[in-house]
């Protein structure tokens, strides 16, 4: 299946637009992570604390905010997570702490931040620990057990927390919900000593700062082992200007994906490290195809000008590179739109790097070989990119 056939598009006559195009998004790029924005981490590889949040309903991203900014917990990232009807928000707090207690800590601010009008004489239920359960029935023995009490209310403390948390989601609307864990003495007692708020905190993680640069540190050796490593086999597969070509062309994609994230201020994860990765692979396959379609033709056409095959090389791959970049950009795109939360970033990094890897294997890594003969032939030296007996006159 072919969409172009005989296409004869002068694509190295426009290498000057596409060099505008790519310094203009590049320059951005540069200027927002080192002026505006900076590269915007996530809490993987800056360390922080993550509070995972269910509500009763609809959460307010905005009454959230001002909550916790009232609170004192400033510049709280918030993000939905999870299918849209379970109410769930991701909490990323600036707290760097890594030892237990900065877990309860973390817990404890938001409860804070987002309880209002709280009972003063009563505890929250949807956030009261099996052991709190079970101390105010001990407390209140609303089974008259006595001595017997304590074997008794603590398993009815671990079956109300997990009707609540694994049955009900991890948030009760009315604490007549948990007449299928318990008798009706104790709820009644339940409802005398609790009150429900409208939010469960249902976890809390913490990364720490070492373990941040640690990760920042392992995943800019992963980009440039991988970008050495094609570099090397490009030049032994092809030439070593082929290498070069293409490592600066996926270098160019990598700075521009980055750069749109620190634009749009979106966290870069260990999940969009991965991407990149996955992008750095699929950009050098397209460089590769259209490189390979040039060393094919370079035999052909040995009285050729190099700036010739090199257009006609792309042109004979333009229909196979317009067919698999863009099913693979319809794929991710679709992930993009319909994946949730959890893998925008991930997704997003796949489109915009799917599209400016497809252009720069046209738009860059071809020019520069065509430049570096240019450069050559006007010394007066053998063009590399062409076989030994070839014509070197323009």
């Amino acid at each position: 299946m072919e969409f172009f056939r005989n296409t004869n598009i002068d694509f190295l006559g426009k290498k000057w637009y596409f060099l505008a195009f790519s310094l203009i998004f590049s320059v951005a790029g540069v200027f927002s992570m080192l002026l505006w924005h900076g590269i915007p981490w996530g809490v993987d590889f800056r360390g922080g604390t993550l509070v995972y949040v269910k509500f009763s309903h609809t959460p307010n991203e905005d009454a959230i905010r001002a909550a916790m900014d009232h609170a004192g917990l400033h510049n709280a990232k918030l993000q939905r997570y999870g299918a849209v009807g379970n109410n769930e928000e991701l909490i990323d707090l600036d707290v760097r702490e890594t030892n237990e207690a900065a877990l309860d800590q973390g817990k404890l601010n938001i409860i804070k931040a987002l309880e209002s009008n709280s009972p003063a004489d009563k505890t929250d239920l949807n956030n009261a620990s099996s052991l709190t359960v079970q101390k105010y029935l001990l407390d209140k023995d609303p089974l008259h057990l006595g001595i017997d009490a304590d074997k008794k209310y603590t398993a009815q403390g671990q079956s109300i927390v997990d009707y609540r948390d694994k049955t009900l989601g991890g948030v009760l609307t009315s604490i007549d919900q948990l007449q299928g864990a318990t008798d009706p003495a104790t709820l009644a007692s339940l409802k005398d000593g609790f009150y429900l708020s409208d939010f469960g905190v249902r976890n809390v993680e913490i990364v720490g700062p070492q373990v941040g640069s640690q990760l920042q540190k392992q995943a800019a050796l992963a980009t440039i082992y991988s970008l050495a490593g094609m570099l090397v086999y490009l030049g032994f597969r092809f030439e070593w200007i082929y290498g070069v070509a293409a490592v600066i062309t996926v270098f160019h994609d990598t700075l521009i994906t980055v750069g749109a994230f620190s634009l749009l201020k979106e966290d870069i994860s260990l999940t969009v490290i991965a991407a990149i990765l996955t992008l750095i692979g699929y950009s050098n396959n397209d460089t590769i195809v259209v490189f390979d379609r040039i060393r094919e033709n370079i035999k052909l056409m040995r009285r050729e000008k190099l700036s010739d095959i090199v257009n006609r090389s792309i042109n004979q791959t333009l229909s196979r590179t317009i067919l698999t970049a863009g099913l693979t950009f319809l794929t991710v795109l679709a992930l993009f739109l319909f994946g949730g939360e959890v893998l925008r970033g991930f997704s997003l990094a796949l489109v915009i790097g799917i599209l400016i890897g497809t252009y720069s294997s046209i738009a860059i890594a071809a020019p520069i070989l065509v430049a570096y003969q240019d450069w050559r032939i006007e010394k007066g030296k053998r063009p590399v990119a062409m076989p030994v007996g070839a014509v070197k006159g323009r």
